[in-house]
């Protein structure tokens, strides 16, 4: 997987985004201040301009690009994340101009844990982290991972959150989705998108650096 693969990854990523912005922002809006789906919208927005204008040319350039530009776009505490996530993983896979499926895991699981410790959380405290944490595991197959995080999200719904604005809701945060959770199950959905090729390219399945 080069640097192009990883543009294609995060322009799927911000057109996933952009077409579920209405849905993230409705599960927002029960848990925490309905702004989830119109912050990530503008931030991914500008990563898709910040990668055309500056065309890094390693993957490790792009995701670093991708984090920066999302902390300085994103309000809240999902720009943050969002870049915290981005920058470890590209930082992680260092000046490469390719890397396999297995070095994105083993970075993106770096990624997924200074996320952990950025925010204070774990599995089971109904954050992003519950769709993120099984996700890599499933790495390199993107369509286990992909499956691994949608089913992740949608196990938030019963749980009480225990981190994030939702806490402050204590039992009324049952019944609802985490947005974080389901926003992080979009940008895992668009890897298997890259991988697979069903953005009108050639896939396989798998993340293994034939990409």
């Amino acid at each position: 997987m080069d640097a192009g693969f990883f543009r294609r990854w995060l322009a799927l990523a911000a057109a996933a985004v952009d077409r579920d912005a209405g849905r993230l922002t409705d599960l927002d809006s029960a848990v925490g201040d309905a702004d989830h789906g119109s912050n990530l919208r503008r931030g991914f927005a500008a990563v898709t301009a910040a990668l055309d204008e500056q065309e890094p040319d390693t993957p490790g350039a792009v995701l670093q690009l991708a984090g920066r530009t999302l902390v300085s776009k994103v309000g809240g505490a999902s720009g943050p994340l969002y870049g915290t996530l981005l920058r470890r993983t590209g930082k992680a896979l260092g000046d490469a101009p390719e890397v396999g499926g297995e070095e994105l895991r083993d970075a993106l699981r770096e990624g997924v844990e200074a996320v952990a410790r950025l925010g204070g959380g774990a599995a089971g405290d109904k954050t992003m982290l519950d769709a993120l944490l099984p996700a890599v595991d499933a790495l390199p197959d993107t369509a286990a991972a992909r499956t691994a995080a949608l089913g992740g999200a949608e196990a938030t719904v019963p749980l009480q959150a225990r981190k994030g604005r939702a806490s402050y809701l204590g039992e009324r945060s049952k019944g609802h989705m985490d947005p974080g959770a389901a926003s992080s199950a979009l940008l895992i959905g668009a890897l298997d998108e890259a991988a697979n090729g069903t953005d009108g390219t050639d896939g396989n399945g798998t993340v293994d650096g034939d990409g």
